[in-house]
């Protein structure tokens, strides 16, 4: 594999992107979504304050609202790199450009590689900077900061970037749409069964809470997200919930402590990895 090519075909990445005005397009949608939010969130905080909450009460409330937020823009974000990255190779692959391009001194794994960095920083710095504009907007209206801001965006941006490697290596092999389809369907099912497991835990169900936890291993969405959840939840609420009992810890939006550092390592083995396969199952594909 050779560095100075799979920057180059970063750069090229980045660059056709950008002239299809698909990062203008997201980031106007954000600017749109996260305008309504905070209006939303205003709105919220003034009909609250004449009716007896206190402010502890007040910023608990916006944090969880804060929290669905991100949760439904993660949503969102991995639609975006799903679809973004899926006919990343696909599109190549089926209008003969690779063909063009693999007559240079390139090999498949240097277009793999590069395709991955380009759409990898793309959909990184979108989802850290639209959930930096959302929780800016919301701590402008009502004044709440999360504890750990940094580690929220962190967790999201690197969701996202797994999603986008989901995708990608998929769609080395699959057309586009499938291998977007699919990544969307992995990554439903990744949060689906996260919230079993906790209500599984929650309710004392040893054998069924090992669902989510094995493919957390296969598919690590999830508990990335739970270091999101973490990230933006304040202390009260994470007191208040020990004190309510296990039943509450099957809130799916609910997180007592960030992802384990054995985890944070076998989710960067996970991409690698998945890159790896991606690049193979490329290398094994008739052109």
């Amino acid at each position: 594999m050779n560095p100075r090519v799979v920057l180059v075909i970063a750069g090229l990445t980045i660059r056709e992107i950008t002239r299809r005005r698909i990062i203008w397009v997201l980031a106007g949608l954000s600017v749109v979504s996260v305008a309504l939010v905070g209006w939303g969130v205003h709105q919220l905080v003034s009909m609250s304050s004449g009716n007896g909450i206190t402010d502890a009460e007040l910023q608990l409330g916006v944090s969880q609202v804060l929290i669905l937020i991100a949760f439904m823009f993660s949503f969102v974000l991995a639609m975006s790199a799903a679809f973004l990255a899926a006919p990343a190779i696909a599109s190549d692959v089926e209008t003969g450009t690779v063909l063009a391009m693999l007559a240079r001194p390139m090999h498949r794994a240097d277009l793999i590689v590069g395709r991955w960095l380009g759409l990898g920083l793309i959909v990184a710095v979108y989802a850290a900077g639209s959930g930096l504009l959302a929780i800016g907007v919301v701590g402008l209206v009502t004044g709440y900061s999360p504890p750990s801001m940094q580690l929220a965006l962190a967790y999201l941006a690197f969701q996202a970037v797994a999603v986008m490697t989901a995708a990608l290596a998929l769609g080395s092999r699959l057309p586009g749409i499938a291998a977007g389809a699919i990544t969307v369907v992995l990554f439903g099912l990744g949060w689906f069964t996260g919230v079993l497991g906790a209500v599984a835990t929650a309710f004392g169900t040893d054998q069924l809470s090992g669902v989510g936890s094995v493919y957390r291993l296969l598919f690590p969405t999830d508990g990335l997200w739970r270091g999101v959840i973490y990230g933006l939840e304040p202390a009260a609420a994470v007191l208040a919930t020990r004190i309510a009992g296990r039943v509450a810890e099957a809130n799916p939006f609910y997180a007592d402590a960030p992802p384990s550092s054995a985890f944070i390592v076998w989710c960067v083995v996970w991409v690698l990895g998945v890159l790896a396969l991606g690049a193979w199952l490329f290398r094994r594909r008739e052109l």
